[in-house]
């Protein structure tokens, strides 16, 4: 009986192995032909636009595959930052923390939708080809990518500060509009920790972009310097988080409730008014300033960006 349980054991778990390789065999078939098919229409738009640089199956493949892999860890942890300690120092000061972080659709449209679309108006005006930042030479594509740049930069701006300066900073916060001491957690509350994870929020996706822009650029020996980028990715990020905070300390609700000894963003009968009206929620913030600064970037950048 019990050579015949380990031998039907061993069955099921070499089906389970031989099932999984299967499907993964036949996902990464899949991917393979939507990148051939993005890459087609890579070359239809490289020819009808003139530039002949069409965008290569392998970085069409790349596009696709990572993309899928983190969403799919994010539903395995079920988060997208579930590191443990910070995790549970959060859910102590935030009354509307999610055990895992998760995030619905309102939230990734909301962070993820200003990004989304301009990439997309992008490809329209300029093809699928990257091309350098450069005002004087391409002043429509530098404009749209400062601010897909400055878009990005925002959302990771203010996640960086909210997430790391929160619970990272050892002071007490102070509220944005007039500088008094508030409950951590309060809409619109900074701390010099919060603001400079914000500038280093903003530097990363800037980094990213600039060694993105030396790998795959051809022409950047005749164009303007790229380094720019880096600076300008972390001043979005900066901005950003100050737009979100004076949003946030003027037209959000913020309110410490005696009850569960917490900072509320709705008003309840055991809370006590802080600062803000109930306007604008936390996702209505985020796109507004997403927005401000995906049209305040690209004019700054212009003004101050040396020509090549």
């Amino acid at each position: 009986m019990g050579g015949g349980s380990g031998g039907l054991g061993e069955q099921e778990d070499f089906f389970k192995e031989y099932l999984k390789m299967m499907t993964n065999i036949v996902v990464l078939s899949l991917l393979i032909c939507i990148s051939l098919a993005f890459w087609m229409v890579s070359m239809t738009a490289s020819t009808y636009y003139g530039t002949l640089r069409p965008i290569s199956p392998w970085r069409w493949l790349f596009s696709v595959l990572v993309p899928l892999a983190i969403v799919t860890q994010g539903f395995k942890k079920k988060s997208l930052d579930h590191s443990g300690a910070l995790g549970d120092m959060k859910k102590q000061i935030d009354s509307e923390y999610k055990e895992g972080g998760q995030r619905n659709w309102v939230q990734v449209f909301c962070n993820g939708g200003v990004p989304t679309e301009l990439a997309i108006l992008y490809m329209i005006e300029n093809g699928p080809g990257e091309i350098p930042i450069d005002f004087s030479r391409q002043y429509t594509a530098s404009w749209m990518c400062l601010s897909l740049l400055g878009a990005l930069a925002c959302s990771a701006g203010d996640t960086w500060a909210s997430e790391i300066g929160t619970v990272m900073s050892k002071s007490k916060p102070r509220l944005i509009t007039t500088w008094e001491k508030v409950p951590v957690g309060t809409n619109g509350g900074i701390t010099l920790v919060g603001l400079f994870s914000s500038l280093l929020g903003g530097m990363v996706v800037g980094a990213a972009y600039f060694i993105a822009q030396l790998l795959f650029v051809s022409d950047l020996d005749i164009s303007a310097p790229q380094w720019p980028i880096i600076v300008f990715g972390a001043a979005a990020g900066f901005l950003g988080s100050i737009v979100d905070s004076y949003l946030g300390a003027t037209m959000q609700y913020s309110g410490f409730d005696k009850n569960i000894c917490m900072v509320v963003n709705h008003q309840t009968k055991d809370s006590k008014h802080i600062s803000g009206k109930p306007i604008l929620d936390n996702n209505a913030v985020n796109l507004f300033s997403s927005v401000v600064i995906a049209l305040v970037l690209p004019g700054v950048a212009w003004g101050f960006w040396p020509r090549g």
